[in-house]
């Protein structure tokens, strides 16, 4: 695979100019070319290759630098230092509405976003319709986007995307914007693209998306790189980075109540009764109870780590799984574990609640337990094996 984008050393530092005093500073440090120690520092020494047909997640806590760094590679703004070298064209659905005029119609709109990204008249005409079509926002298309809400606005700024094919797609977030079945059109888009070779690199809160969309991944934390490698491996550790308690108590984040969110995770015995102890090879039954605000019965995602190390993990939508209405808004999702066969350890489930076309991952519960055995086996489980 060739190099697509390599960025080596970039910085981004922005001026402090609350005060006469600090924009005076900025005046000279700009005017001498000097480093002001005034300044906020946005990103600092980010090295990145991007090879075609890679598929590459930047993950991080809001003020990370993700959303600067974007801007970077896609020309909307210059790094304070460090160099970019771009070899092939670039898709950016950044900010929402960026790039489309809100006085012209979807159509007009439409036209000029593809004649700019390289489209030829001719090309034009053909995908016009193909755009309208992916869009689907019906009459709306020949009004002025100032009329649009915003999950208009990213489906025609996506509409675009189909039809041009750059040879990077650059996404932030936008997705999270759509309702349901346009996330999947997207989703499904974005998947034949890669197949085609298409280069994708994606900012996302979403873990799901950032594993289901992406091999690799890379982690800021205040403006620096501080993981990159698997998609996966790295996920699950910004995540569990996290979660980790504070002061004995597990801290629940940005948990938004009004929401599908998990009521309460439970784990019972074969006798019927609340245990955190099991045995090896015991049978073991999970209770999940989940909040839905609009009656609908939500998603749910269920595994099982040991010290953050992943085990097992599945989600209702693999199974089929419909949940008991146990009342207006609570859904009750109970899932069997046969024959566990953990070796001694301690461990945790974690419950993550869904919305109802699992694509969305809205909280997190967890709970430890503890498996008992008198195997001396080493490992995480027992394999079932024939020795002859």
């Amino acid at each position: 695979m060739s190099d697509l984008i390599v960025a080596k050393n970039i910085s981004k530092r922005y001026p402090v100019l609350n005060t006469a005093s600090n924009r005076l500073k900025s005046l000279f440090s700009l005017i001498f070319s000097k480093k002001n120690s005034n300044d906020i520092v946005v990103l600092e020494g980010i090295n990145l290759t991007i090879k075609s047909g890679e598929s590459l997640a930047i993950i991080g806590k809001n003020g990370a630098g993700k959303s600067t760094l974007l801007k970077i590679i896609s020309g909307v703004i210059n790094a304070s230092t460090g160099s970019i070298n771009v070899h092939g064209s670039i898709g950016a659905l950044l900010e929402l509405g960026s790039g489309f005029h809100p006085e012209y119609s979807g159509r007009e709109n439409l036209k000029m976003s593809a004649a700019l990204a390289g489209l030829s008249e001719k090309n034009l005409e053909q995908n016009l319709n193909k755009m309208i079509e992916f869009a689907d926002i019906g009459d709306y298309i020949d009004q002025p986007v100032k009329n649009y809400s915003s999950g208009m606005v990213v489906r025609l700024g996506f509409s675009v995307v189909t039809v041009t094919k750059p040879d990077l797609l650059i996404t932030d977030e936008v997705l999270a914007v759509g309702d349901a079945q346009f996330q999947n059109k997207c989703i499904s888009w974005i998947d034949s693209y890669l197949k085609n070779g298409g280069t994708l690199l994606l900012v996302s809160h979403s873990i799901y998306h950032v594993q289901k969309m992406c091999k690799n991944a890379i982690w800021l934390e205040n403006g620096k790189i501080k993981k990159q490698g698997n998609a996966y491996a790295i996920s699950q550790e910004y995540q569990s980075y996290y979660e980790k308690k504070k002061d004995g108590v597990k801290v629940s984040g940005d948990k938004d109540v009004s929401n599908y969110h998990v009521m309460s995770l439970k784990l019972f015995n074969d006798n019927g009764d609340e245990t955190t102890l099991i045995d090896t090879n015991q049978n073991l039954t999970v209770k999940v109870q989940v909040f839905s605000p609009d009656n609908r019965p939500p998603g749910l995602t269920l595994g099982i780590v040991r010290k953050d190390i992943p085990v097992y993990g599945t989600i209702s939508d693999n199974h089929n799984a419909i949940p008991k209405k146990l009342k207006n808004h609570l859904f009750e999702f109970t899932v069997k574990y046969k024959n566990i066969k953990l070796l001694p350890s301690d461990y945790e489930f974690k419950a993550h609640a869904m919305d109802p076309e699992c694509l969305r991952i809205m909280d997190e519960e967890s709970i430890e337990f503890r498996v008992h055995s008198k195997s001396t086996d080493l490992g995480v489980v027992i394999l079932d094996t024939q020795w002859s």
